[in-house]
């Protein structure tokens, strides 16, 4: 089972493997209080996409699009087939984000390709 969450919600053991899925680090966050399993930075969307994207839900369509093409470049395909074999192992993945829009951002995106693929 794969789920999605803010970083700066509350950790509950119910989440299980714990990924955080952005390239850049989420402010005020200490890494001893993000019970992080595992950080995919390369997984995230590129700078330029991100910048693009600019959290625009307007633009949301055509950045899932233009992400789930980067996952399928070096070094995002390395770190997509870690997350796979990870999804594989666990009884549940929540994948970890620091936008504020829960609905519109890369860790849904991602979460929907593996469902698809897994």
């Amino acid at each position: 089972m794969i789920t999605t969450k803010r970083i700066y919600a509350d950790y509950e053991k119910k989440d299980g493997f714990r990924v955080l899925v952005d390239r850049v680090w989420p402010r005020g966050i200490k890494k001893v209080d993000a019970h992080l399993d595992e950080w995919l930075k390369e997984i995230a969307p590129s700078t330029e996409l991100r910048k693009w994207f600019g959290h625009k839900p307007e633009n949301f369509p055509v950045f899932k699009e233009k992400y789930i093409a980067e996952l399928q470049t070096e070094p995002a395909k390395s770190a997509l087939a870690q997350l796979t074999t990870i999804v594989q192992r666990k009884e549940k993945v929540t994948l970890l984000y620091g936008a504020k829009d829960e609905v519109h951002n890369q860790a849904v995106v991602l979460a929907e390709y593996l469902n698809r693929k897994t």
